[in-house]
């Protein structure tokens, strides 16, 4: 993946931003409609499919698809009251995004598309339609504040950029979500509260954290006098209150080949007191689209049919209606011409016939 720096303003812009549109009220509650569609489609395949065809749908689904949505419903009840301890173990949110990937791991285990708990080949086309429209509840990022289990081996959701910013984290193998469009312009990341934790505290508040390693200056090189400097150590995440500060990925260890976890100190960047007034705010900046650009082409003319003996209003390639393998090649102002068809003894018969533009010629329009 392209590595994105935590030193770059831009790139620190967009994570605040997407942290911030990732534990929305607005994106959450769009989540729960577009799985309501799902389910709703879920049960009338489980329902209506003839079971002649060879795609059926597993009723066994049904129930923890409805467990799903009853966990966001139950969850959005709290946020919209600024409550934002439903993204904690076992909370309404945390339990939805859990049983979410069990139902779209399961969703059609047949032998020729699944193995093992993994998609190995395309989904038939009913199918897909279905696990298109359970995609559209997925999000990249979604997990930002759900609660890292404590842990001596307990990392950060986030300890790079690029797992966010990157298009590549939003390609899979047999589906696309889509990238985020971001509004312009985008407000700068306001500067430290002055409140600071390590690795293993209790997280304070909701808010927004910044990952950093102090630098402390010494008396003589010897004894530690107070922090000097901090300087970044990794992605801003999302942290929500009672939960505890995690690690996050120190440098790349050349000797072990792998990346050490590593103890940190986490800056409030911004505390998150959205909603406790029972207010949801205007967010419609969380669900921009990409401008697209077209240009105006005048529309070809729609070319009535003509029969037999009828002029030819545009010069192309004609084919006989009910006859598709009879076609013709007529210059417009010609008479459309009949139709020779053999009969079961081999003779020839005229036909008087309909004529349909199957091509028109470019250069001729």
């Amino acid at each position: 993946m392209k590595l994105f720096s935590m030193r770059d303003e831009t790139t620190r812009r967009e994570v605040f931003w997407l942290l911030k549109r990732l534990t929305s009220y607005s994106l959450w509650a769009k989540k729960r409609d577009d799985w309501e569609i799902f389910t709703r489609a879920y049960e009338n395949a489980v329902k209506t499919w003839p079971t002649s065809q060879r795609e059926q749908m597993p009723a066994d689904n049904l129930p923890r698809i409805y467990g799903v949505l009853s966990a966001y419903n139950k969850g959005l009840d709290e946020l919209r009251r600024g409550y934002r301890f439903v993204w904690r173990q076992g909370e309404a949110f945390d339990q939805a995004l859990t049983d979410y990937q069990v139902v779209a791991t399961y969703l059609y285990p047949d032998g020729d598309y699944w193995e093992r708990g993994v998609q190995e080949a395309a989904y038939p086309p009913k199918v897909e339609a279905l696990n298109v429209l359970m995609r559209a509840s997925e999000y990249v990022g979604e997990r930002a504040a759900c609660e890292v289990p404590a842990g001596d081996d307990a990392t950060a959701q986030f300890t790079a950029a690029g797992a966010l910013l990157n298009p590549e984290a939003y390609v899979f193998r047999f589906y696309q979500l889509g990238f985020p469009v971001f509004p312009e312009p985008l407000l700068p990341v306001p500067q430290p509260t002055g409140v600071v934790i390590r690795t293993g505290d209790t997280v304070p508040v909701d808010g927004i954290w910044e990952p950093v390693t102090i630098t402390r200056g010494k008396v003589l090189g010897l004894i530690p006098v107070g922090a000097t400097s901090s300087e970044n150590a990794g992605c801003f995440n999302y942290i929500v209150q009672g939960t505890r500060a995690p690690r996050m990925s120190g440098p790349f260890n050349e000797s072990r080949g792998y990346a050490e976890d590593i103890d940190v100190s986490w800056c409030l960047l911004w505390k998150d007191d959205r909603y406790t007034d029972g207010l949801i705010p205007e967010e419609s900046e969380y669900f921009l689209t990409a401008a697209k650009v077209t240009s105006y082409v005048e529309p070809d003319p729609v070319i009535p049919a003509v029969r037999t003996g009828e002029v030819c209003p545009a010069t192309g390639h004609w084919q006989a209606t009910g006859n598709p393998e009879h076609q013709v090649h007529v210059v417009k102002g010609a008479v459309m011409p009949d139709l020779v068809i053999k009969d079961w003894s081999d003779a020839g018969k005229v036909h008087y016939v309909e004529w349909t533009l199957l091509r028109q010629d470019k250069e001729a329009r």
